[in-house]
């Protein structure tokens, strides 16, 4: 009898995907079964993901899985990027579609925020960097949101993968290595920290119970239990958050180690077994956040990909499309004189990419790019330059922190195709860089499934996870 299959879904702010782990003559085999577009859509004023088709797409997903597996999927986990949720009514039904975190209905959250706790110290207190896109300051927004957005606080939320989960049948959790992104998770405890929900008036009875990465939460139910391949299905709270399921799917240890992220966002720095929450690394943008094995990722956010896929829309939209292979070969023989703080909030919103980058240029006091056919490339050297500029001085910051060297560089992600950008972050930074695979969060989050299935009920295991995760780094 072979060994029952199984299912990782990715949840991406440009693409998700549905990825079948099966087993051919004892070796593990990876195929990515369906994916699904992604991308946050305006709705008035306010920006949101579109939830039922994210939805319709995974139970496409999961049946092409399902028919694809006869010998059976023994489980399904899920993980995602950060900090959104969807508000859900007794029934377990959203009550709308999600905000997405670039909406900017949260600026005026977090000053009010920052009027009641002092960053500083609701940094000290979660570890987390506070950021306006935090999932704090979106709760806070939600009552206030203009009329038509308006919702209970009371309302119960779940975050993206969690939510998933319990679409599929789950009950009603938060894993840890995801709500600690919420920045309302006491630092010392690991749970939710309840004085900060009473000072920012968040109903805690609306948060859900948090439980340890790698926990079974129940079999898969609905119509989609009625499958064959499905009858014996576990659900898995894998290491929820995409960044954790990346780390967790390194083979190697980390030990000395850069770990650049990439996509969207670039998540840039390194395991540490104590928290970093001093008055500089709160300057030099550093959070602190679970790993799925024990210790904490403290790692810098930076904007990364997104400017680029924001520019390539606006070139698409005046019928000047670009492939991103050809971009990155004609990038490489373009030069660029200037550099962007590709943090900029500015930066960070939607749509007119080129001409924000311009106005950057101009705050910055250097020559704007003209926005015509042929410069696109210009556009995409700037964007690396400036992200591998970006990774040198998160990388000093951080030693300087740590207060000792890191000696190498792990990239993962789907950037980490970018062999131009790879070759700027070596020359920038003075470290040597291996490339991971271009997608750890699914092997991350098949070697947490795996783990913990070995031990249920039980902690989970490192020495596991990194055993699988190498065993799946092959595939």
């Amino acid at each position: 009898m072979p060994q029952p299959a199984r299912i990782a879904i990715d949840l991406g702010a440009e693409s998700c995907r549905v990825s079948l782990l099966r087993w051919k003559n004892g070796q593990p085999t990876i195929e990515v079964i369906h994916r699904i577009p992604n991308g946050p859509i305006h709705s008035g004023e306010s920006l949101h993901w579109p939830l039922a088709t994210i939805l319709a797409g995974l139970e496409t997903g999961l049946r092409k899985a399902a028919a694809a597996a006869p010998e059976g999927i023994a489980s399904i986990a899920v993980d995602s990027w950060g900090v959104d949720y969807v508000r859900i009514n007794p029934d377990g039904a959203p009550l709308r579609d999600p905000f997405c975190y670039r909406d900017e209905r949260t600026i005026a959250a977090k000053a009010v925020a920052d009027s009641i706790i002092a960053p500083l110290d609701l940094y000290q207190r979660t570890g987390v960097l506070p950021h306006r896109i935090n999932t704090v300051f979106q709760l806070m927004a939600d009552p206030a949101s203009k009329s038509s957005d308006a919702i209970d606080p009371h309302a119960p939320w779940l975050t993206m993968p969690e939510f998933v989960l319990h679409w599929l049948g789950a009950r009603r959790v938060a894993e840890y290595t995801h709500a600690t992104h919420t920045g309302l998770v006491d630092l010392k405890t690991g749970d939710w920290a309840a004085d900060i929900f009473r000072l920012l008036a968040i109903p805690i009875d609306a948060a859900p119970p948090i439980v340890a990465t790698g926990t079974i939460l129940g079999p898969l139910q609905g119509p989609l239990a009625q499958l064959d391949a499905f009858r014996n299905t576990q659900l898995i709270a894998p290491a929820c958050h995409d960044t954790a399921s990346a780390i967790a799917g390194i083979p190697n240890s980390l030990d000395s180690t850069l770990y650049i992220s990439s996509g969207t966002w670039s998540l840039v720095g390194t395991l540490s077994k104590v928290p970093v929450t001093t008055p500089e690394a709160l300057a030099a943008g550093y959070t602190n956040l679970g790993a799925a094995t024990g210790d904490l990722l403290v790692h810098s956010l930076i904007n990364s990909m997104w400017l680029l896929k924001q520019c390539m829309d606006s070139w698409s939209a005046e019928g000047r499309p670009w492939n991103i292979e050809d971009l990155i070969q004609q990038a490489s023989t373009s030069k660029v004189e200037s550099l962007l703080d590709v943090d900029a909030e500015t930066l960070m919103l939607d749509s007119n990419m080129p001409a924000r980058i311009n106005s950057e240029l101009a705050r910055l006091s250097h020559a704007p790019i003209p926005d015509v056919a042929g410069n696109e490339p210009i556009f995409a050297r700037l964007i690396f330059e400036s992200l591998a500029a970006r990774y040198a001085s998160a990388l000093t910051s951080l030693e300087s922190m740590l207060g000792r060297k890191l000696n190498r560089i792990h990239i993962l992600g789907g950037a980490s195709r970018n062999k131009l950008l790879t070759q700027l972050t070596e020359l920038r930074t003075g470290l040597p860089v291996e490339i991971g695979h271009p997608e750890s969060s699914t092997i991350g989050n098949f070697a947490v499934q795996l783990a913990a299935s070995e031990a249920p009920g039980q902690p989970l295991s490192p020495a596991s996870v990194r055993h699988w995760a190498a065993q799946l780094c092959r595939c």
